[in-house]
């Protein structure tokens, strides 16, 4: 299975995510913003970063940037609850494979998942 970092500043629903991740064979780890996302990123090799947009520190739209010039076969995913938040990533349509709207279920950030790391 895949390798999955999951930048989320919310801590509850970052657990979620991984435990869900978990339960279906993933090896996950977590960070609670984009500028611990990248360090965690220099560390270690991941399949797919799985991000928040709107987080402190550094968003999840620079991080994507960061991380794609880094580590140009890292898969991104992108979340958010935010409509103008989903806007500001349409110039990283070339580097990201989608942004999942939040709330969402758990099977459909399990589906978004599995379709990123096979895109």
């Amino acid at each position: 299975m895949a390798r999955i970092l999951i930048t989320e500043d919310e801590d509850s629903l970052r657990s979620f995510v991984a435990r869900a991740l978990r339960l279906d064979g993933h090896e996950t780890d977590e960070a609670a913003d984009g500028a611990e996302g990248l360090e965690k990123l220099k560390d270690g090799v991941y399949d797919l970063l799985l991000s928040d947009i709107r987080m402190p520190v550094m968003d999840g739209i620079e991080l994507a940037h960061q991380a794609k010039d880094a580590f140009p076969s890292l898969k991104i995913l992108l979340m958010t609850g935010y409509a103008e938040q989903r806007e500001r990533a349409d110039d990283l349509a070339e580097k990201i494979i989608d942004v999942v709207s939040k709330p969402f279920a758990l099977p459909d950030i399990r589906k978004a998942v599995a379709r990123a790391l096979v895109a």
